[in-house]
Order: structure tokens, then sequence, then C-alpha cells
């Protein structure tokens, strides 16, 4: 499940991506399959191993060209360490909101991007994010948890205070919105609950079938109750 347009980047063979903060590496894998040499930067290590291994496993499968290079660092988004410039596209999705140094996160971001380079930033929506504080303190009171909840257009101002360029913005994944809401709802750790459970099911229907009427309806109701604010930024020449 992408939360980010991979074809509004512009990712295909040599281009060098990282993927910040890329937990289970789904946007690492997509970066990878489209030829890209990515790396999928986090810190926690048992995540990272996961994503090394099915990087070798889709290389040995001939899921990516043979010319991509895929691998998976660890360390600290506060302290990246590679050089000024030196990516083409930079992905942070779904990380921020759990940064409490966010500005030097964005800074960081924003410095290893090369010039006319690509940066993808993907938050929680604040008004379903909002619901699921109200309904439930366990769903972002937690070590590793949701610290803030941004305004669209106070993330967008931390960035083009960078010097960047906002290049379009949507949201994605309003299906998933409910979803949080009913756990929030009936216990964060009660996913054997019958609808949270039946709920679960759909979702996992949706995204291997991708039927018309679902993909229809999530469309409709992105721009309304999207679970996440895509915004995609160029650094200048």
């Amino acid at each position: 499940m992408l939360t980010v347009d991979f074809d509004r980047l512009g990712v295909g063979a040599g281009t060098k991506v990282i993927d910040v903060g890329c937990g289970a590496g789904r946007h690492t894998f997509e970066a990878f399959r489209r030829g890209a040499d990515v790396i999928g930067f986090d810190q926690n290590a048992a995540d990272l191993n996961d994503v090394d291994e099915i990087l070798q496993a889709m290389k040995e499968q001939g899921e990516a060209p043979a010319s991509a290079r895929g691998e998976a660092v660890k360390g600290d988004a506060l302290d990246l360490p590679y050089p000024d410039a030196t990516f083409d596209c930079v992905i942070a999705s779904e990380i921020l909101e759990h940064v409490p140094e966010d500005d030097r996160a964005i800074a960081e971001l924003v410095r290893v991007l090369k010039p006319g380079g690509a940066l993808a930033i993907t938050v929680p929506r604040w008004l379903p994010e909002r619901v699921c504080w109200a309904l439930s303190d366990s769903y972002h009171a937690n070590e590793g948890g949701h610290i803030r909840i941004y305004r669209a257009d106070e993330l967008r101002d931390k960035v083009l205070a960078h010097g960047l360029t906002l290049k379009h913005t949507h949201h994605a994944h309003a299906l998933h919105s409910p979803y949080w809401w009913l756990k929030c709802a009936v216990g964060t750790e009660r996913d054997n609950h019958p609808a949270v459970s039946a709920y679960h099911k759909m979702l996992v229907w949706d995204m291997m079938s991708r039927p018309w009427l679902t993909r229809t309806a999530e469309a409709v109701l992105n721009p309304v109750i999207g679970k996440s604010v895509a915004l995609y930024f160029t650094k200048p020449i």
C-alpha cells in the first residue's frame, strides 16, 4: 500500500533515492522495482533486516531491473550520514509525526537532496488523526508514537522555509480512516474484535483485488477523510 505517488517523482533506472524512516520498506521496494538505486533508511534494526532480505529476494526473482541497487541502512534521521546533494529523490512517509525535532529532520531531508531533486513527505491528516486522538490515548501516547498532529499548511511552510517549491498535494487512504476510528473506539489492542477483524479483511481484499467499487469510493472520499496527506516539493537548481 503506497502513500507516495511515484509517477510524480520521476523515479526510474539510475535514480538515487533514500526512503527515510522506511519501516517495513513499502516505498523502498517500489523504488527498487522501478530501477532506482535506493537506500531504505531507518533506526529499527529488525525492520531493516526484513527489508534487506526482501530486496535480495526481489533481485533473485527478477522483480527489479538488473541495474537497480537496494540497500538497508541503520541510522538517525536527524543526522543522515551522507554528503550534501546526494539524492535525486528523498522520501519521508509517515515519519515526522514521530520525531520531536521535526525541523531538524526536515533540514536533513533538504540537505541531502540534489538541486532539481524531488522531496515527498507524507503525514497523518489533521482531521482523521484528531478523531483518533479523541477516541484513544493508547493510539498515540506510547513509546515511539505520534507526538503531534500536523495541519498541511503548517508542514508545507516548514519545508518552504528551506527554499523548496511546493509542486503538488493530495490525500490518500480514506478507507483506512474508519478502520482506525473503529480500533480506537473498541481498543487499539483488540485486533480480534469482530468489527475490527471484518473491516481489516475488507481492507486486505481491497488491496489485493483493487475492485472498481472500492477504488472509486476511496478516490471520492480521499479529499474528505483521507488518512494521510502527501506533499511534493522540488529543490531549486
